[in-house]
């Protein structure tokens, strides 16, 4: 089992480098996904409003707390804002509304979603939001002028309440980066972006080295979460089919989906994989070996600069171009 963590610079807290991921998790799943995982070793939880689980996994926390497998303490609970709730009188709510459904008296880590904003729409109307205004008439999504500094400034108010331990950001690129950090109080202790060997980001990941920002990595397989979502998806290898991956794996004795996890913690990158089967969950944190610099270098020549997580893809929001 994988015990490293990095330390958030904003706070010196300790974040695992490999967590749960609770995206696509089946809400009638979840409760016992988490408890499970939580038993199995993990102690990073990536959560958001917008999965629409967040009740379910307070309860698998509860259950796991209740039974001595931890302490709330032990466990480190992330969670995201959503691009419907930037306006500052909107961001203390929807925290408070997270904390309530996971059942929290506080998150050690909050993010912003996107760096997009989105007209509001209240709790009782939907919840969890979603892109779309009215998503039975609307194409595109409806955009608000609220600007990131106002967000932010909002989002360090939540660390002044107590509510929020780090906060931090999501789906940022370098100039957003760049821009945040000229007026932050506090700093961005995370950036959590998409990362893989299709799409390594090495000028992001240096830059937030350089800045002391944690960066968590999400789809760490490449194109097996979105197969579902669109078709473009279903063209791109899978990366746990890949011949060097997988020649790899045979090298350690391990699955292709350890060594692409790996490939992010020898990057100093936390790694948060989806999975509802125990024996992947145990898989998945036992990343205890090493990858050679021979290894890594295979690896770089899998960039292909794709990415599969693009608004700009689903509703010309093009926040990467």
């Amino acid at each position: 089992m994988t015990n490293a963590t990095v330390n958030l610079k904003t706070t010196n807290q300790a974040m695992p480098l490999v967590g749960l991921g609770t995206w696509k998790i089946p809400k009638d799943q979840t409760t016992e996904v988490v408890e499970t995982s939580i038993r199995n070793g993990y102690r990073l939880l990536d959560c958001a409003c917008d999965y629409g689980n967040e009740v379910e996994v307070g309860k698998g926390i509860k259950a796991a707390i209740d039974s001595g497998v931890v302490k709330r303490e032990e466990v480190f609970v992330t969670s995201k804002l959503w691009n419907t709730f930037h306006a500052k009188e909107h961001v203390r709510p929807a925290l408070e509304k997270t904390l309530k459904d996971l059942d929290l008296k506080y998150l050690d880590l909050y993010l912003i979603h996107f760096p997009i904003s989105l007209k509001y729409v209240d709790f009782e109307t939907r919840y969890p939001p979603e892109w779309l205004y009215n998503p039975e008439t609307d194409k595109l999504p409806t955009y608000v002028d609220v600007s990131i500094r106002e967000t932010w400034e909002a989002m360090e108010e939540l660390v002044d309440a107590g509510l929020v331990k780090n906060i931090g950001v999501a789906n940022f690129n370098c100039s957003s980066l760049m821009d945040l950090l000229k007026y932050a109080r506090i700093k961005p202790a995370v950036n959590q972006v998409e990362i893989h060997p299709y799409l390594p980001q090495d000028v992001l990941v240096e830059f937030c080295h350089r800045k002391d920002i944690a960066l968590t990595a999400y789809s760490s397989f490449g194109s097996i979460s979105y197969l579902s979502l669109f078709d473009g998806a279903k063209s791109v290898p899978s990366l746990l089919e890949d011949k060097i991956i997988q020649n790899i794996a045979k090298k350690y004795s391990k699955t292709p989906a350890q060594v692409l996890l790996r490939w992010s913690l020898e990057r100093q990158i936390a790694v948060i994989p989806k999975s509802s089967n125990e024996d992947r969950l145990k898989q998945n944190i036992d990343l205890d070996f090493k990858l050679s610099e021979e290894d890594m270098n295979e690896i770089k020549k899998l960039n292909k600069n794709i990415r599969f997580n693009d608004p700009g893809t689903y509703f010309d929001c093009p926040i990467f171009g």
